[in-house]
């Protein structure tokens, strides 16, 4: 595809920003960059130092390492002015700054000299309640003057975003995912090559939840719902894909029917060894794992919450969507999805096409890059004087990230 992108003589560069540099967030930023270098832009990125930055160097982009916390604290402002220094050398002419720690961080240190994309993936003010939320909140009202453009993966989070009061731009662009990567594969093949399952049969019904062992995945709730499931589906087996802050939690509150496969590089074999796939988020942006899970053919159970329904075919949200934190719902949907292989069949194949016509990474990046064009294609002319030159010893930038540091809080804002 042609982004048309590239003016007389050279190439604008993009740099994309993240911190966090694992799950959801990192695949999304991955595709994009592997994405925008086959058609022919000049990308780099800035994170931490981490096998995100590896990969990412690996496809052919220009990394610079960030020394960055996941969450905002005391070293806010030395991050910022690392960050300004490290983008004042890399002078790109536009940054595509992901989830709420990158965007904290990037609008302080750009504070909109250069066209500024924010992507929150789920707001941060969500993943935190009381004064928390409420300094989340006061900063994404504020932070909005610095984006020209907010990227949301889905509709309600836009709508989220502005019934909370932020103004902005706001452009929806779904979430996408390889379907030549995640494809429907026989479940009993790819089962025998995954050493964590060596002990569960070939037969076992078998459920797998793909995501960070997080508060927000909400795999607490998907443990209490277990003991109902495996009372009507006694030979079940239960995975756990990915680790976390809460991963030692759940460890010792799961039964002996449940595996921890830990965070592996490639989730796609445990998708295709699934009988069904759940992912009981208490919010979400839009997750990668329900999307994957369809695009290989299995159905999935999700909860009602922001973004997941919006992944869903509306001949599944019927018999796949439940209510948030309510186990005995899940333990009903998923315990009758496990009773009816045809009915697996049916939806899996259903999911996979809805993944295919709506889904497919390709039309993610061709959207992401109409937003670039567009902004890039609203600049004015160059004056001679790049417009990041002074950011890393501008006062003003000091003072305006020791207001933002001096009224943090102590919890961690997750994105």
């Amino acid at each position: 595809m042609s982004t048309d992108l590239t003016p007389p003589g050279r190439r604008p560069r993009v740099l994309h920003l993240t911190q966090p540099v694992d799950g959801g967030v990192a695949r999304v930023v991955t595709d994009l960059v592997r994405a925008q270098l086959a058609d022919g832009m000049d990308v780099a990125a800035v994170c931490p130092d981490s096998p995100l930055a590896t990969r990412l160097r690996s496809l052919g982009a220009h990394v610079r390492t960030w020394e960055a916390t996941r969450s905002p604290g005391p070293s806010l402002m030395r991050e910022v002015r690392q960050l300004a220094g490290i983008v004042g050398h890399l002078r790109p002419d536009l940054v595509h700054a992901h989830s709420a720690k990158a965007g904290l961080a990037g609008r302080l240190a750009l504070r909109g000299r250069i066209p500024t994309v924010f992507q929150p993936h789920a707001w941060s003010f969500e993943a935190v309640g009381g004064s928390t939320a409420a300094l989340a909140l006061r900063w994404e009202r504020w932070a909005a003057r610095w984006a020209s453009r907010v990227i949301c993966v889905s509709e309600a989070e836009r709508d989220t975003g502005v019934d909370a009061g932020i103004r902005g731009r706001w452009t929806v662009v779904p979430n996408g995912i390889d379907p030549e990567r995640f494809r429907p594969a026989d479940a009993a093949l790819v089962r025998a090559q995954l050493a964590p399952l060596e002990e569960v049969g070939a037969d076992a019904p078998l459920v797998v939840c793909v995501g960070r062992l997080c508060r927000q995945k909400g795999q607490d709730v998907l443990l209490r719902a277990w003991d109902a499931v495996r009372r009507r589906v006694p030979g079940a087996r239960l995975v756990l894909v990915g680790d976390g802050p809460d991963g030692e939690r759940l460890r010792a509150a799961a039964p002996r029917s449940v595996v921890f496969a830990g965070a592996v590089a490639d989730a796609a074999p445990w998708y295709q060894a699934a009988d069904l796939v759940v992912l009981p988020s208490r919010w979400e942006g839009m997750a990668l794992a329900p999307l994957e899970a369809m695009a290989c053919a299995r159905p999935v159970v999700v909860t009602d919450v922001d973004g997941a329904r919006e992944s869903l075919p509306p001949s599944l949200a019927g018999r796949c969507l439940v209510p948030p934190e309510d186990p005995r719902a899940l333990a009903r949907t998923m315990a009758a999805l496990l009773l009816d292989p045809p009915l697996r069949a049916s939806l899996g194949d259903r999911a996979r096409r809805h993944v295919l016509s709506l889904h497919d990474v390709r039309h993610t990046a061709r959207a992401v890059a109409g937003v670039y064009r567009d902004l890039l294609g609203a600049r004015t002319a160059d004056s001679g004087a790049h417009p990041l030159r002074s950011a890393a010893g501008d006062a003003e930038s000091d003072r305006t990230t020791q207001r933002v540091e001096h009224s943090e809080h102590r919890e961690s804002i997750h994105s």
